[in-house]
């Protein structure tokens, strides 16, 4: 099963939030929904995958072990950042490309 983090929750609006009010492409309220609920939908695929990526970057290590890519466009990847226990996997926080660094 998998589950979502107060952190990961707020980070889920937030990009919400973000995609909605951007100003440098002005987005339908169903593109924006539908972006959001396919991050979701990825992240709740994230309890059958066979094997896990360890994270290796320092401000994904801060917040769980492993972490997944979310490939949305050329441009933006989300990362999904978790902790595993068993079968059961605790996403601790999403955050993109733009903000990631070695």
């Amino acid at each position: 099963m998998v589950y979502f983090s107060t952190q990961a929750d707020e980070d889920l609006t937030n990009i919400l939030i973000g995609l909605a009010t951007w100003e440098k492409h002005l987005l339908e309220w169903t593109h924006v929904a539908d972006y959001v609920n396919d991050i979701v939908e990825y992240c709740y695929s994230l309890d059958i995958v066979s094997s896990h990526n360890k994270a290796i970057y320092k401000n994904h290590t801060q917040d769980g072990e492993f972490v997944c890519l979310y490939k949305r466009n050329a441009n933006t990847s989300w990362y999904i950042i978790y902790n595993q226990k068993g079968s059961d996997i605790f996403i601790e926080k999403i955050t993109n490309n733009h903000l990631t660094s070695s």
